[in-house]
């Protein structure tokens, strides 16, 4: 089996999207990405947005040849959209997949008119049926849930687990779960699986892990002490507190947990939790991103600064 993490905000953009190859299959899981509109009252920096279009670029590219694209929810980050804003990944961009490609939805996760009509976005886009993602499909896929989006189903949605297990090790992409639910977590776990791809907490809103980041950690503890190779990333990865969080779970749990850029082995490029120093470090243009939506500015020359301003700057 062999996984490639694409798109995470370890390696500088929003989503948890990844793909696995195994035997004559090739899986793309929740194939999105966003960079997160507004940030301490500021826009995405330029090389945030130079490294969103590398990366949808990557996602375009490995699209093409999939036998399976997978969606474990309909929030922006993790979807092609009809309605993508400039940073997000639209249907029309990656429409050209393999007539022979399934795709798979749990029907359940649309919670909203919004989502509804987003989920409708993907059968119009593709042009073709989605397959119900329920329980196991085959030998090698298997779906769980839905569970929570974090903590409250109600607020927040649903996401889909998937697993794959190919007979000689066992991966699961545990989405948005964010590790607040107990009963969540016990799923995983029963899952025996050897990987486990995850959203970790929103430590960045403090509002709303207030009181409840000692419950979230046991959770993500008992998972660490559970799983072989855990990579928890996303939402844990906004603020520098999140590479904090993951590597005392690997000291305490003694057991392999790292972030998704890690996982690729390559520089860690949290753009986001960094915007601030970003602007600070490098001045954008005034205009420069209403330029850039008309098509009149674009990246290459704040990528270069970075190159030779950051010695961590891979792309």
């Amino acid at each position: 089996m062999k996984i490639r993490i694409l798109g995470t905000e370890s390696l500088g953009v929003r989503g948890l999207n990844c793909v696995v190859e195994t035997g004559d299959r090739k899986i793309v899981i929740d194939p999105g990405i966003a960079l997160g509109y507004k940030r301490h009252g500021l826009m995405p920096h330029p090389i945030q947005v130079g490294v969103g279009r590398i990366i949808r670029n990557r996602i375009i590219k490995e699209l093409k040849d999939a036998t399976d694209i997978v969606i474990s929810h309909l929030h922006g980050d993790h979807i092609l959209l009809f309605d993508a804003n400039p940073y997000q990944l639209s249907v029309e961009q990656a429409k050209d997949i393999p007539s022979h490609c399934k795709i798979w939805m749990n029907h359940d996760i649309a919670y909203s008119d919004k989502m509804i009509r987003r989920q409708e976005a993907v059968i119009l886009g593709f042009n073709r049926p989605v397959n119900e993602a329920k329980g196991k499909v085959d030998d090698l896929l298997s779906f769980h849930g839905p569970v929570p989006h974090g903590e409250d189903a109600v607020h927040n949605g649903s996401v889909m687990m998937t697993m794959i297990d190919d007979g000689d090790s066992v991966f699961l992409h545990a989405s948005d779960t964010q590790l607040f639910n107990e009963d969540t977590v016990d799923k995983i776990i029963g899952c025996s699986p050897d990987i486990v791809l995850a959203s970790g907490p929103p430590l960045y809103l403090t509002d709303r892990m207030k009181n409840k980041k000692d419950m979230v950690w046991i959770n993500s503890l008992r998972l660490a002490e559970n799983v072989k190779t855990l990579i928890l990333d996303h939402h844990l990865l906004r603020c520098d507190e999140g590479m904090e969080w993951i590597e005392k779970l690997a000291e305490i749990s003694g057991n392999r947990v790292i972030c998704a850029a890690d996982f690729m082995n390559s520089k860690i490029h949290m753009l986001e939790a960094w915007r601030l120093k970003l602007y600070e470090d490098i001045p954008v243009q005034e205009d420069w991103h209403q330029l850039y939506e008309d098509n009149k500015a674009g990246t290459d020359e704040y990528m270069d600064k970075a190159r030779e301003i950051y010695g961590w700057f891979a792309y």
